[in-house]
């Protein structure tokens, strides 16, 4: 059993767009009753990720400069390791159901 529902990554803390984007998705994803951790660390992308896996939570939503720029997130699954590019809007419904 997972501590968090969803594991939000942003890869570029401090960035405007970055951090409006990750915080908009972790309000909604809190309202909708998701257990959220929020990595907003000062840390390099692979530490970000390697110690979301060592945790163990189902979905990591990756919020970086170049998908927020085309209004997208990668959503991955940990049951089976899938990436997908979605739209903001796509992970959240996909995330809230």
């Amino acid at each position: 059993m997972a501590p968090f529902d969803v594991a939000l990554i942003n890869l570029k803390v401090g960035d405007k767009a970055c951090d409006g984007a990750c915080d908009k998705l972790y309000a909604e994803l809190t309202k909708a009753g998701r257990d959220v951790l929020y990595d907003d660390r000062d840390e390099r992308a692979g530490v970000k990720l390697a110690d979301m896996e060592l945790i163990g939570i189902p979905y990591q939503v990756v919020i970086g400069p170049r998908g927020v720029a085309a209004g997208t997130a990668e959503l991955k699954t940990r049951r089976g390791g899938a990436k997908q590019e979605l739209a903001l809007d796509a992970v959240l419904n996909r995330l809230a159901g």
